[in-house]
């Protein structure tokens, strides 16, 4: 049985990457975000869920992923090694935001820039 020490940052955006990979990044952002609710829930603390968090990364490994021709997921995370940076959302969103109610109970864009799909001059 994995621990939450066993299952870190890095295996979350492998699992990420598989769902996306399956059965395309619309479907993994449902089934990856009622995976880690049902898991919070589980664990006695459904407050830790966090809907545009959980949509957020979900988008953004499926993103990078879709425009990745490789299988082996250590040389996708090569290719992107910024996934593997839990402060990336930083990037896209005040703490504050990501704290908030809203974005813990349903979808909130990105308050400080865009994702790299949302402009494609990028």
């Amino acid at each position: 049985m994995a621990t939450a020490e066993q299952f870190g940052h890095r295996q979350h955006v492998h699992l990420t990457w598989l769902a996306a990979q399956r059965y395309g990044t619309a479907a993994a952002v449902e089934l990856v975000s009622d995976g880690i609710q049902r898991t919070a829930r589980y664990a006695g603390a459904p407050q830790k869920y966090n809907a545009t968090v959980s949509r957020a990364w979900v988008e953004l490994v499926g993103h990078h992923a879709g425009q990745s021709d490789t299988t082996d997921f250590g040389a996708f995370a090569d290719q992107h090694p910024a996934l593997l940076d839990k402060k990336l959302l930083t990037r896209f969103y005040r703490p504050s935001t990501l704290a908030s109610t809203p974005a813990r109970t349903s979808w909130v864009e990105p308050d400080i820039a865009p994702f790299p799909w949302q402009h494609p001059d990028r």
